[in-house]
């Protein structure tokens, strides 16, 4: 199974991820994302964006500020009880995850009884007590303590006249205070969702894991509001899973073997959900949440209506019964969806490296070489149907070194298809395209490049 280490280089190597402010030292668990990565990264995005908002009928976008009131985070609960178990190294110094530690301690000392996920905190103070539990370093730890993840910012420039506001640490909120005008300014009808792609922010205690746990983050959530007298949660919250593990695995392209639903146990779920699950993936770093979704009752809108006085109730046009509304909330980091894809198509072979990646997801699409740079008339012809195919594709040029490094290199950034415009090409007006996962090779002509292309991506 391909490592992490393996993942990263190749990011680095290939322009998908670089390390933050490289230059000065890197910033903790933060990361930029290069040409290519940039690429993926909108990809994603947009079939996301396109299978759950627009090939829905029942579905609304909407894209809601960063900063929003702090108030907001008082009445969801994220100011008082949005933490994280704290531990330091009493040397160093050094902040630690104390669920992690347990973890980490539980993989060399196995223990079937023992569920992490449902200790409180000062379980996982006596569990690291009696066991003897150190940092990394082999240092004694602090007690846990409870670390808030909500990253504190002000608004105004004079000091002392500065107003508290808070990094938004979810996506979410944004739809709860927005629910009353998406209801009036729209002709939506229970049930119906809005989703929302955007950056969250969390401050983090661990570091590691590569992009998997950042500071900041990119999520896409979906808060689907429902009548449960009308409608069974338990038979929308089914038909959610199926819609999430579809995509994953028909519109995404990965293994199924590779995932599987975990329900969460009573004490680790949150007090006003019914009923969670976490979609896991099989990383390198073993198996790990990549989506979760809740039947969160209607605990958000309760909770947002009360502390506001607002009423986020909806009432039925044609019954006249009013209600808050339930919501069922699948909620996804795009930037996990990126690490997954990477770990999944990542394939060594004999005397290549290629990134098997869904032809939908690839960050491009074809590229054109000429056999050789230093020849006028097959750079010409290149570049004639590098111009027609970037109308429609996103197309790489490349005319260094030879033929063979050129396809290697477009193996390791995942592009399906490869053209080479040769002597031939001057005669007969076809030229060779190689498949990337096959590498097998065939003649087309160069006025059917682009329906030829355009039907492989359908």
């Amino acid at each position: 199974m391909v490592t992490l280490e393996q993942i990263a280089s190749l990011c680095k190597r290939r322009g998908f991820v670089y390390p933050t402010s490289d230059i000065y030292g890197g910033l903790t668990s933060s990361y930029d994302y290069g040409p290519m990565g940039a690429e993926l990264l909108r990809n994603i995005r947009a079939l996301w964006w396109k299978t759950f908002i627009h090939e829905r009928i029942d579905m609304v976008g909407l894209d809601s500020q960063i900063l929003l009131h702090p108030e907001t985070w008082v009445a969801s609960g994220h100011v008082g009880s949005f933490n994280d178990p704290l531990v330091e190294d009493s040397v160093t110094n050094k902040r630690y995850r104390a669920d992690h530690l347990i973890e980490a301690w539980l993989t060399g000392h196995p223990d079937p009884a023992i569920t992490v996920e449902d200790m409180t905190i000062e379980q996982m103070a006596d569990f690291i007590e009696t066991h003897g539990i150190a940092s990394p370093e082999g240092n004694p730890l602090s007690k846990p303590k409870k670390f808030n993840l909500l990253f504190e910012t002000k608004l105004g420039v004079v000091e002392g006249e500065k107003s508290l506001l808070y990094m938004r640490g979810e996506t979410a909120q944004g739809i709860f205070t927005n629910f009353r005008n998406i209801v009036d300014s729209s002709r939506v009808q229970l049930p119906f969702g809005v989703g929302q792609i955007g950056k969250s922010f969390r401050n983090e205690i661990t570091t590691g894991q590569f992009i998997f746990r950042t500071i900041e983050l990119e999520q896409a959530e979906i808060e689907y509001f429902f009548d449960p007298n009308e409608t069974d949660w338990q038979t929308l919250l089914d038909s959610w899973k199926d819609a999430m593990w579809s995509f994953v695995t028909t519109k995404m392209g990965v293994s199924p073997d590779h995932l599987q639903w975990r329900r969460h146990t009573d004490k680790e779920r949150s007090h006003y959900s019914k009923d969670t699950f976490d979609l896991d993936y099989q990383f390198p770093f073993g198996w790990k949440e990549l989506w979760g979704i809740a039947y969160r009752t209607d605990y958000d809108l309760r909770a947002q209506a009360e502390h506001s006085g607002v009423d986020l109730s909806f009432t039925n046009p044609q019954t006249g019964k009013k209600i808050i509304p339930h919501v069922i909330e699948p909620a996804v980091g795009i930037n996990r969806l990126f690490l997954m894809v990477l770990a999944d198509a990542y394939t060594q072979e004999e005397k290549r490296i290629v990134l098997k990646l869904s032809p939908a997801l690839s960050p491009i699409k074809v590229a054109v070489f000429p056999l050789v740079a230093n020849k006028p008339d097959l750079v010409t012809k290149a570049r004639a149907v590098y111009e027609e195919l970037k109308k429609t594709l996103v197309v790489s040029w490349d005319d260094r070194g030879n033929i063979g490094k050129r396809y290697l290199a477009q193996d390791e950034v995942g592009t399906p298809w490869c053209v080479t415009v040769d002597y031939a090409t001057l005669e007969d007006g076809t030229v060779t395209v190689r498949d990337r996962d096959t590498t097998q090779q065939e003649r087309i002509k160069v006025a059917d490049l682009t329906a030829y292309f355009q039907a492989k991506l359908l």
